[in-house]
């Protein structure tokens, strides 16, 4: 594949990534956890000696933004939609981190075709 093909492919592929990114919907940084809790009632379940059984589930969603640690509790109606966000999220991540990567293969080939040009 010559420098000219290179070029105009990477280019081409990072108009579809703009495409891809400008349809994405709502999105959430994060992760999402499954937690169950033991109270402090002496005589609750959980606290049974033979077969305890722990409060919950619970859903936890946890994310970092701008270098603060942040948890917030998710109620299980909510779920599919904060699932789809963060989902949403990882597509975003995954179509930025190939673009900066074919930018920086987009600017080794105009390097190179521009030095071809001036050794002519």
């Amino acid at each position: 594949m010559n420098a000219a093909s290179s070029i105009q492919t990477f280019e081409q592929r990072i108009q579809q990534i703009k495409a891809e990114l400008a349809a994405l919907g709502e999105m959430r940084p994060g992760s999402l956890s499954k937690q169950y809790n033991v109270c402090g009632k002496p005589n609750c379940r959980c606290k049974d000696p033979r077969n305890p059984q722990r409060h919950g589930p619970y859903y936890q969603l946890s994310w970092v933004h701008r270098g603060k640690s942040t948890t917030q509790f998710i109620r299980p109606p909510l779920l599919p939609q904060v699932r789809a966000q963060i989902a949403t999220y990882n597509k975003f991540r995954k179509l930025t981190d190939a673009w900066v990567n074919l930018a920086l293969r987009l600017a080794q080939a105009k390097l190179l075709t521009a030095r071809q040009s001036l050794s002519k």
